[in-house]
């Protein structure tokens, strides 16, 4: 452990889109106990509308496609950190690129994250079933080897946003409580069936407005889906308008992905719905009630989790999900919004 706390930490997440929201709490309650401590992101530009309300923290971001590429970019962009003052070194994601650059930062005796490999396959493979470390705890303990351990403490999210012009056309202006529902995922084995949610969100619209979140590719499906209550918000507005959105929901219905990690660093209550993956690998949203999450019926799917990240499964759990019925997923959302946690 240092003699002295560091001054500015250099935090490096590049990717996927929900590891590195999930960063987004652990900062926030590591510059309120250390509010004299400066943090620089290292992430892709995309992701930087995720820290915008916390203080002391800037996103330096990364040109992964050009400028920083390969084993001469990363040398180059070490160079670039450097001239930011930065004197610690706190790798979220060890992965082979970010071992690369911590070789030109070496002086600064980086820090990097334990991924619990080992056990997680130890979890896959069924050799065991329990509760492993989750994410957040594991990005913690980073900062703890590093000498500013991260105390537990009630966390805190930002207010509600105020849309703009453009985001109020596209989402309506009727008084219902909004829903969001993201009904995507990587891999089809984490999406619950496009048919079924189509149940559910029939179901959900006749007594809340439902807002479709997904990808561009995704838009041209989600627009068959809109109606009086139902509204397609896909490849229509950028990251910045999107958290605005979010900030105002009362509930997010999500597959096991990057949107319930979103909802969850700004302190939204999320449902989760889970087929091969499964909470014990440790991917659980942040601040989140166990009870929020729906899974897929383990004693007709002993296998499951099949993968940490659900694109390794046995022949027929792609349609594990189906064991979650429309119903339940409708009674689960509509019963934390009539008893917020």
């Amino acid at each position: 452990m240092p003699n002295s706390k560091p001054k500015h930490i250099l935090v490096i997440r590049l990717s996927a889109m929900g590891d590195v929201a999930m960063t987004v709490p652990v900062l926030r309650a590591f510059t309120e106990q250390y509010p004299d401590i400066k943090v620089t992101v290292l992430t892709r530009d995309f992701f930087k509308p995720f820290f915008r309300d916390l203080q002391n923290v800037s996103v330096f971001a990364a040109d992964l496609k050009g400028t920083h590429k390969g084993f001469f970019g990363l040398l180059e962009l070490s160079k670039e950190l450097r001239t930011l003052g930065i004197d610690a070194v706190a790798d979220l994601h060890n992965v082979l690129r970010s071992n690369i650059l911590k070789l030109f930062l070496l002086d600064l005796k980086p820090v990097q994250i334990d991924k619990g490999r080992s056990e997680k396959k130890a979890l896959v493979h069924g050799k065991t079933f329990v509760q492993l470390k989750t994410t957040h705890q594991r990005y913690r303990d980073v900062f703890a080897k590093l000498g500013v351990p991260i105390k537990d403490s009630d966390p805190n999210f930002p207010e509600r946003s105020e849309l703009n012009l453009k985001t109020r056309k596209i989402v309506g202006e009727d008084t219902k409580s909004w829903i969001g529902i993201a009904p995507f995922a990587a891999y089809k084995s984490k999406m619950y069936p496009l048919e079924l949610m189509e149940d559910v969100i029939e179901a959900l619209s006749k007594d809340y407005k439902v807002l479709l979140f997904g990808g561009k590719t995704d838009a041209e499906y989600l627009d068959t889906l809109q109606s009086e209550h139902v509204y397609n918000l896909a490849g229509k507005l950028s990251l910045d308008e999107e958290l605005d959105v979010i900030s105002n929901l009362e509930v997010m219905l999500s597959m096991d992905s990057g949107n319930a990690h979103i909802a969850a660093m700004m302190g939204i209550t999320v449902v989760t719905l889970w087929g091969v993956t499964h909470p014990y690998a440790g991917f659980y949203p942040f601040h989140q009630d166990e009870s929020f999450a729906l899974l897929a019926d383990r004693t007709k799917f002993t296998k499951i989790p099949t993968s940490i990240y659900g694109n390794k499964f046995p022949g027929g759990y792609e349609d594990c999900m189906k064991t979650i019925l429309p119903e339940q997923i409708i009674e689960r959302v509509k019963d934390v919004i009539k008893k917020p946690y």
